[in-house]
């Protein structure tokens, strides 16, 4: 029985945990209206950033990311949201940061040029991943942007 009772603690302790308070964006977010979002409308530094977060982060919470571009906040990209921004070619320091039992930080610096198109940012076990992938996962109908509609 005692036993029981500290299993049902603990999961109910690991599962709040996760919680992330949301950052507000200090960035221009920008709308999509084509459906489905095609990869030829990002050009000219328009630059999608997606959270490509798996099961295993959804199950917990655990899947919420914050980001900041050179110490601006973008926001928080849960699972299966996006941003839209405009970013000149360039130099930029992306800070990730996911709570599962504690805070997980990462820094990742990336290259931006005319060609760069599509982000993935997702939370790993013990850190964060950021790929430049320029590819729309398939997917992505799921998605939503992180504009909220009023």
């Amino acid at each position: 029985m005692k036993l029981k009772i500290l299993l049902l603690i603990f999961l109910s302790i690991s599962i709040t945990s996760c919680l992330l308070k949301p950052i507000q964006s200090e960035f221009s977010l920008q709308r999509t209206f084509s459906d489905p979002v095609i990869i030829g409308e990002f050009d000219n530094g328009k630059i999608l950033v997606y959270n490509g977060a798996g099961f295993n982060n959804k199950i917990d919470n655990s899947s919420n990311l914050n980001v900041w571009i050179n110490n601006k906040p973008l926001g928080q990209l849960m699972s299966n949201e996006f941003a839209v921004i405009y970013l000149l070619p360039g130099k930029y320091e992306f800070k990730l940061i996911h709570k599962d039992l504690k805070n997980f930080t990462s820094t990742h610096t990336v290259e931006i040029d005319k060609d760069t198109k599509v982000i993935c940012v997702k939370p790993t076990i013990t850190s964060n991943k950021l790929e430049i992938t320029n590819v729309i996962p398939n997917n992505f109908h799921l998605f939503r942007n992180i504009i909220r509609q009023k």
